[in-house]
């Protein structure tokens, strides 16, 4: 059994005197893969080890996307999961829905994690159904799977018969809680939403980690990085890995990577998710362990990785770090500078600033406790 570890002010506090995490600053707008689509959260398909997946020269990821709305910000609200890909050119590539039209369980598709099986073929889709499709929307989360089958001829994706959904765990109101509100609270809403899948060489144990809030915790900062097993034939809650009640609500994007025998637990969060009395940057955040069951320490003794320069703080979000140490994001509000963040506030100022789009790749440096932007 892990033991959940906390990420404690004192670890955040370390991140006012950090040097060298801040991101290069982004150029405003950029290419999207099919105009007219905005494009946000994204996830490799990779196999069971977490190595990511190459086919026709190209590694295929999936996307968040949505018409580009009036206002960006409501384009959560009609989120579909899109297949894209990108090749040694850099150039990437739209290759449609990756679910029929009213397959998946809720009003939106939200974040998830894709594996491709031994057979090279099969692939389970983890995902989050958001609301409940033909009911009024909500900010309901469900963690689902869904089984299908991809091929790559040539350079052509061939992706569908996908297996009716099947949900994966339930919140249970005790170790998590049941993320189910109408209506969003300025901290930020209850998360039951981003799961990942992890299976740990050491035994073949497989998780499915993912982004929930505290039940056991009336602060109303209480976010942690939740954990279920599979065990029995089925999926079972575990306690949660990281813990961060009254620093963070929102510990978003949770996913594992194994470099040098170590453990990497990587995370995103916005600096408007810490607590009254945190100051700490939009990025990338991780911990470390020798082993599944930890115990797990903030990577550079803050926890922060990469972060939005202090010029654009706003800049990207969702950080995914590949097998190979790579980093995506998308384009959130580049260009948009400190002082400048209060016209955000305006619809048309958010629709013109939005970027939209995937973000250029970064490297990572490894070495133990620490890892470092790679130059």
């Amino acid at each position: 059994m892990n033991a959940t570890a906390e990420w404690t002010r004192a670890a955040v506090a370390g991140i006012a005197t950090q040097t060298g995490a801040a991101l290069p600053l982004l150029r405003p707008g950029a290419w999207s893969p099919v105009a007219g689509l905005d494009y946000w959260d994204m996830w490799p398909i990779a196999d069971a080890d977490g190595r990511t997946v190459l086919r026709g020269g190209r590694s295929w990821w999936f996307f968040l996307a949505a018409p580009r709305l009036d206002d960006p910000e409501g384009r959560h609200d009609i989120a579909r999961i899109r297949l894209t890909s990108i090749g040694g050119d850099g150039v990437w590539r739209d290759h449609g829905d990756a679910f029929p039209d009213g397959f998946t369980p809720g009003s939106r598709e939200w974040s998830g994690s894709a594996v491709l099986e031994a057979d090279g073929v099969t692939m389970s889709h983890y995902f989050t159904a958001a609301g409940r499709r033909g009911a009024a929307t909500t900010f309901e989360q469900r963690l689902f799977v869904s089984r299908g089958r991809f091929v790559v001829d040539g350079e052509t994706p061939h992706l569908g018969y996908w297996g009716v959904p099947e949900e994966i765990v339930a919140a249970d109101g005790g170790l998590y809680t049941v993320a189910n509100e109408t209506v969003a609270p300025p901290h930020g809403i209850q998360g039951f939403r981003d799961p990942s899948y992890f299976r740990d060489p050491a035994d073949g144990a497989e998780y499915v980690l993912f982004t929930a809030n505290a039940a056991w915790s009336d602060a109303p900062v209480n976010g942690v990085i939740g954990l279920a097993r599979f065990r029995d034939g089925g999926w079972r809650l575990s306690p949660p890995l990281v813990s961060a009640i009254g620093v963070n609500s929102e510990l978003e994007r949770p996913h594992i990577v194994l470099r040098d025998e170590l453990y990497y637990l990587f995370w995103s969060t916005q600096g408007r998710r810490f607590a009254d009395g945190i100051t700490a940057p939009t990025g990338l955040y991780a911990m470390v362990a020798d082993r599944m069951a930890g115990p797990w320490r903030p990577v550079n003794g803050t926890g922060l990785v990469a972060a939005n320069p202090p010029e654009a703080p706003v800049q990207a979000y969702c950080w995914w770090v590949t097998d190979d140490g790579y980093v995506l994001s998308f384009r959130d509000y580049p260009g948009i500078a400190p002082e400048r963040l209060e016209t955000l506030a305006d619809v048309g100022e958010r629709r013109r600033a939005f970027g939209g789009a995937p973000a250029p790749f970064f490297l990572l440096a490894f070495d133990g406790d620490r890892i470092t932007l790679s130059t």
